[in-house]
């Protein structure tokens, strides 16, 4: 059985298709590699608080959260060949498809949680 993402803030759903990277090699690969990534998909990397998108061909969003899933930094369409700042709190890294923060409305303070789909 596969996960999701809810925001339970806003009672939306953020991912439909969760995939967890939890070791160090895949948090090392990551999206890389990858032509993009699909619409309800996302990749949850933990520990993390610091990403890079490099080796990447497409834009991305990016939520960085604490450990209890409040969302502490966002970033929108990062570029590929970028760095994102180190998020000192952070203990996830909730990469999404390009424009799913804004589609969703998820903001900075939001709680999400994880769900068995």
């Amino acid at each position: 059985m596969g996960k999701q993402v809810i925001n339970q803030t806003r009672q939306t759903v953020i991912v439909e298709d969760l995939e967890v990277a939890d070791n160090p090699i895949k948090r090392l690969i990551g999206l890389m590699g990858r032509p993009g990534l699909e619409a309800g998909k996302g990749l949850w990397i933990v520990p993390c608080n610091q990403i890079h998108s490099c080796f990447m061909r497409f834009e991305f969003d990016a939520l960085f959260l604490d450990g209890e899933g409040q969302v502490l930094h966002t970033i929108e369409r990062m570029r590929p060949w970028g760095a994102s700042k180190l998020v000192w709190k952070a203990r996830v890294v909730l990469e999404l498809p390009p424009g799913r923060i804004q589609e969703t409305g998820t903001a900075l303070g939001d709680q999400l949680i994880l769900q068995d789909s």
